[in-house]
């Protein structure tokens, strides 16, 4: 399993955005399908955004569409999540996640990811 670490969370007005990233130190994932998802409090966690290994082809919660943009960096061993317009149902600890399959889909279901980030805070105060 590839360990990921995420980063670039904060506090940010409603309106403002953010941009996530995700690296896997001393690893490569560059043949599987990369994810988000957040937890917020007192609720399951949920899929957010996917990504398959070449960028070719993403998938996103409907209620982020249009405000968030996930990408990918295989040369640079990331992948980021763009989070703009950010509305305070937003507010979350966000996880990166790692395909379990090589060439998987973008998926949205958290089975079909082996690794786990420890999560970084984005708080959009209402």
């Amino acid at each position: 399993q590839v360990q990921l670490v995420e980063s670039g969370g904060g506090l940010v007005q409603a309106g403002g955005s953010l941009r996530l990233s995700c690296a896997a130190p001393g690893r490569t994932f560059n043949v599987y399908a990369m994810g988000w998802f957040r937890q917020a409090p007192g609720k399951e966690r949920e899929f957010v955004a996917a990504i398959n290994w070449n960028g070719g082809s993403t998938s996103y919660k409907d209620s982020v569409k249009g405000r968030f943009t996930i990408s990918r960096d295989n040369a640079a061993n990331t992948v980021y999540l763009q989070m703009n317009s950010l509305k305070p149902e937003d507010t979350a600890v966000y996880y990166c996640a790692g395909g379990r399959n090589a060439l998987g889909p973008p998926s949205p279901r958290e089975s079909d990811f082996g690794s786990w980030g420890q999560g970084t805070q984005v708080t959009v105060p209402s």
